[in-house]
């Protein structure tokens, strides 16, 4: 029996759907995959024989009363307001859905509640596992609710505090990038963007789940090693009284981003996960500036990556030249081996064919096995 697989995608930025295309295109030919999401736009180019399904958008929809804002939020959730229609139509069309497609694995890339759901659903479920201080009961209800967990990382990358019991229902895919364009030498990559050979190249790289790289500390940067060329890949956020300078570019967002990475002698980076995953498959020499996020996912992250010695970091944005010309230096200092070292060229193909695995074995016999019938009460 070969049960359909169902994804639940997260529309914040856009590495929960890039690594879900990339698990996706690995399962076998027999398989139905479908995904649910408030961003089908992300899933255009993705392989047709996977069902995208629409969900409601709720991001900015008001609570209808006051006497609704008011209740607290359960301890067991995180985000769940009251009175809202949309979300009502949210798990309306999930639960629909399931039953629908008879689905035999559902994968939740992320929400704690909808990876509760799908347990209620009575549904199997597998969470994809994200970095951050995260042993709240929400989350440890999700996670033991679950029959298993993806971690699109290096087991390396691992957190101290995550519990034993966890681990081993743990799958680690080692370090999975969504990226396929070449990693050309960093002699051909200058060359193809036309930067010179001998040009000292940093650059500097955000992802699109935040508000951007800040401008300001990268204008000291630019003063504190004059004679190196700053590259700014991605978005900015300005506060208005930058000064521009000479030898710091905003590119904004680029189609190329493999060939910059590797042009670049240090890429100075946030911590998301398909971000980092790139600059190991480079090799590059790497300064994390991990950004804000719920449950300091991104700050646990670096801290794993500068404990093992493949980034440096600082506690903050340095705001003088001592402060860049000191993190440039220790960067210098790195062993880039270990940083590529954490990137899996085989990871997405490895999640797909353990998801595969586990569905097949969950309902093996199904229609030939007598199950012990459960008096629901």
């Amino acid at each position: 029996m070969t049960k359909p697989i169902s994804f639940f995608v997260h529309h914040q930025g856009r590495g929960h759907a890039n690594r879900t295309m990339a698990m996706a295109e690995h399962f076998s030919k027999d398989r139905h995959v479908s995904v649910m999401t408030a961003a089908p736009e992300q899933f255009a180019k993705a392989d047709p024989r996977i069902e995208v399904i629409a969900l409601p958008n709720m991001i900015g929809e008001s609570v209808p009363t006051p006497r609704l804002f008011a209740e607290n939020t359960p301890s067991v959730m995180h985000c769940v307001p009251l009175g809202l229609p949309s979300m009502r139509g949210t798990m309306r069309t999930i639960l629909d859905h399931l039953d629908d497609r008879d689905v035999g694995l559902f994968v939740v890339d992320v929400s704690s509640e909808i990876g509760m759901l799908g347990r209620i659903a009575s549904t199997p479920t597998v969470q994809i596992r994200m970095h951050g201080d995260r042993s709240d009961v929400g989350h440890i209800g999700s996670y033991e609710a679950s029959v298993g967990m993806i971690a699109p990382f290096d087991e390396r990358l691992e957190q101290d505090d995550y519990p034993e019991y966890l681990r081993r229902k743990t799958f680690y895919t080692g370090g999975l990038s969504t990226t396929r364009d070449a990693v050309l030498s960093r002699q051909a990559a200058r060359a193809k963007l036309g930067l010179a050979e001998d040009q000292k190249v940093i650059l500097v790289l955000t992802g699109g789940g935040g508000s951007g790289t800040p401008l300001a500390p990268l204008t000291i940067a630019a003063r504190a090693v004059p004679d190196a060329l700053w590259l700014v890949a991605g978005p900015v956020h300005r506060e208005g009284h930058e000064t521009d300078f000479a030898n710091l570019r905003e590119l904004g967002w680029v189609d190329n981003v493999t060939d910059h990475i590797a042009a670049a002698d240090i890429v100075v980076a946030s911590a998301g996960d398909n971000t980092v995953h790139e600059i190991a498959r480079a090799g590059s020499t790497f300064v994390v500036m991990p950004e804000w996020r719920y449950f300091s996912e991104q700050h646990r992250k670096a801290d794993a990556l500068v404990g093992l010695g493949a980034a440096v970091t600082a506690p903050a944005w340095p705001g003088d030249y001592g402060g860049w010309q000191k993190l440039l230096n220790d960067a210098a200092a790195l062993d880039p081996s270990v940083l590529r070292s954490l990137h899996d060229p085989e990871a997405a193909r490895k999640a797909a064919n353990w998801l595969e695995a586990l569905c097949d074995e969950l309902w093996q016999d199904a229609a030939a096995t007598s199950m012990p019938r459960l008096k629901v009460v």
